[in-house]
Order: structure tokens, then sequence, then C-alpha cells
């Protein structure tokens, strides 16, 4: 049985989270392939809101089994967290959620590693979200990381003694005056380990190789948006993992020949967290309803999210890339009262017109040029059928698939997983 893949097309914050949730009840395992605590997945159904980090978003549901990847980065102390709120629901997780042993830990240090590089970096910060990802990441591919099979292993707590001393050296050299009680925060870790170990902890790539030829449905579930990948994101002001298709290959041990389906989430305007380059930011009166309307504040960091007009040479791009087979429209209900509508078509770069994302997209070298569209006035959120949405609303989302040339199946009229409509 093939993969099905799900992965934000934008900066992240796209709305992932309620997709899966949505969609889990046609699979029966919700793999989650890469990053971290640094994500913020949110979820609302009966009246209440969730947001997870590192557990995959199908947790709610009574079959599915939620992986936690190899290409994952896993913070005991937030995991732990995670799952005592999820006791408050009366949830059977440990019999619905299973560990990779080569997913990668995040230790107190690595969030120290964090805050002291970035405090040193003064004006020129990328924005983290300080969670350590970008250090545990680092010290994977410098081949010093402990992983959660590590666990098992009768020399861990060696293993991370030593690890963890280097990188008080490495703090010390940053001399960001960054205060911090490491062993309150290791008392905290070694507790949440033991949480941890409480878990099952598979040979994801084995185990999932096995449900295929089960011939069991397996969505993987990805973090953050397809603009801040590593490779192809707005470097440097990216996160530190793949977040593009590719990403689910490397962070699964899926071979890429398995991948079936590849399901693009965007917000029908562009919004992001933290610093980097966003040529279709507004500063006016629209961004601000944008942001006031669709409550826009990051589910991780709690920073307003800056807003702007949908930007289709950016979204062209993420399609292209992550060769994206059917399209999801988030937030559509926030653009209601706007009587104009712009879609950034292209861009003015160095003097030329292009619609293609080039290398640079900073404000000095880019300007978008808009396509203007009639807007519509009427409350999407009580809509259930797409026989009720306004004509200016149809107008909008056909031209959108006539330009990314990929259906859009389903488009959200509000946070809650009722208010999903299929196209």
């Amino acid at each position: 049985m093939a993969v099905n893949l799900l992965l934000g097309l934008q900066w992240g914050d796209e709305g992932k989270g309620k997709i899966v949730d949505v969609l889990t009840k046609n699979y029966d395992i919700i793999a989650r392939f890469q990053g971290g605590p640094n994500a913020g997945h949110t979820l609302e159904f009966d009246g209440i809101k969730h947001v997870l980090h590192t557990i995959p978003s199908g947790i709610f549901h009574d079959k599915a089994i939620n992986l936690v990847g190899n290409g994952v980065v896993i913070d005991p102390v937030i995991f732990k967290k995670e799952l005592d709120n999820l006791a408050k629901f009366n949830l059977d997780y440990k019999s619905k959620l299973v560990i990779s042993r080569k997913a990668h830990l995040i230790l107190p240090t690595h969030r120290i590693l964090d805050a002291a590089s970035e405090a040193s970096k003064g004006k020129a910060k990328i924005g983290s979200t300080l969670k350590g990802i970008g250090p545990t990441y680092m010290d994977k591919t410098g081949r010093n990381g402990i992983r959660v099979g590590d666990l098992e292993l009768s020399d861990w707590k060696e293993r991370y003694r030593n690890l963890a001393n280097k990188h008080e050296a490495m703090i010390d050299f940053y001399d960001a005056k960054i205060e911090y009680d490491l062993e309150e925060l290791e008392n905290e870790f070694f507790e949440a380990i033991k949480t941890l170990k409480s878990l099952t902890f598979i040979d994801s790539e084995e185990y999932l190789y096995q449900a295929q030829k089960e011939g069991k449905k397996i969505l993987a579930e990805g973090a953050q948006g397809s603009l801040l990948d590593i490779d192809f994101g707005t470097y440097p002001f990216v996160t530190s993992s793949n977040t593009t298709a590719a990403g689910a290959c490397t962070g699964l041990g899926v071979a890429p020949n398995k991948i079936k389906e590849v399901f693009g989430i965007f917000k029908a305007y562009t919004t992001r967290v933290g610093s980097g380059p966003f040529p279709t930011e507004l500063f006016d009166e629209d961004g601000e309803t944008m942001g006031r309307v669709g409550n826009e504040f990051g589910a991780t960091t709690g920073r307003a999210r800056r807003c702007g007009w949908l930007d289709l040479v950016a979204l062209k791009y993420a399609v292209h890339v992550n060769g994206v087979t059917q399209l999801m429209m988030m937030k559509g209900d926030v653009l209601s009262g706007f009587k104009t509508l712009k879609v950034c078509t292209a861009y003015n770069y160095q003097g030329k017109t292009i619609t293609h994302l080039p290398y640079n997209i900073e404000p000095e070298n880019v300007t978008p040029v808009y396509t203007e569209m009639k807007g519509w006035s009427e409350d999407l959120t009580k809509m259930n059928d797409k026989s009720q949405f306004p004509k200016e609303l149809n107008d909008y989302i056909d031209f959108l698939e006539k330009e990314l040339e990929t259906p859009i199946t389903i488009v959200s009229v509000g946070p809650d997983r009722t208010q999903t409509i299929h196209r």
C-alpha cells in the first residue's frame, strides 16, 4: 500500500494539524517525519482547542497508530507535558503511540546553546523558537547526537554527560551571558526520560515496510512549511530539517516510489513568524485585519504572525518542489469582508518581471506584482457545502487552481474539524 503525504506549502502555520485530524479516519498509521517541538499543530473539536508539538495529529482517534519518525527531534520534557495534557482526556496513548529508535533527543544544553547562539547574533538573529532544534540537528549531522535507542543501552548516561560537557564549553564560547541552572534542568530532563521509556520504541523503517506489505494505509505528516526547508526555503531564515516531500523519505525510511498522494496545505493569504523576507507582507489596516480575524499568533511561541496577501510565485514553487497532487485551502473565512483581494502573480526582480522564486527575495531585490479580484462579504463559517459558496469565493478558488494547475479539494471555513468542506 502506498504512503500519502501531507505538508505545508508556506512558512508554516498553514493548518496541517486540523487536516490530519480530519483525514485520520481514513488511515491506519499517522507518521510524523521531521521537525520537533518548534512545531505547533492546532486541533479544535467539541469546543476544545488542542495544540500538539511532537505527537502526531491523529492521536485523538481511537484506531490510528501514531508514529514519531527518525527525522524528528524529541525534547523529553516537552513530550512529557504533551502526554500529561492528553491524560486529561482518558486517551490510551501508550497503545497508540510508537517512537523510532533513530529519532534524536534534545538535551537541556541544546536549548541553552540555541539561546546563546541567537543572543550572540544581535540584529542578525534568524527568529529561532529557542527549542534547541538547530543545535540538535547540528549534533545529528556532526555525528555526536544521542538517539532514542541509546536509552536502551547501559552506558547512555555516560554518553549524555560527555555531550553535555561539550555543550557547556561551547556555551562559554558564545559569551552571551545566558543564565541557567543546569542541575534543575537536568532533574526535569531525567524525570521526563522515565516517561519516554514507558512508551514503545520501534525500528520505524521496518515497522512501516511491514505495514505497507500488510496493506495498511499510512499518512506521513510534516511540520513547519516548505519555505522553511533547510535546502529549498528562504535560507538562512529556515528550520534545520527538510520540510518538503523528500523529508518524508529520509525522515521515515519510506522509498520515493511508495509515495502516492501529496496533499499540500496553504492559507488563503500568507503569514510568517519570526525573521526573514516576506514580499507580500502588509503593514496597513488590511494586514492588521488578517491578523486579528485570523487570530494569527504562533501556536508554539505565541508570537504575532506577520500577514500578507497570497504569494502565488512562492506557492507555485512549493507545489513543484513537492509534487503536490491535491491542494487544501485554509482560512478562507478570514478573507470575508475585504472588498478587493490581491494575489501576487509575479515579482519585479532587479528590474525584470519573473514568475519563479529567485535565489534571493529580500525587499531590495523583489517587488510583488499583484492581480486584483473582487472579495466577498458572506460569513463562511456557517456553511457546510460548496454549493453555499459566494460566486467571488468560487472565482478565487478557480483562479488559484488554474494558476497552480492542481485541484483544491478541501476548503476550510473555520477552526473546528466540522468546518471543513470537500470539493
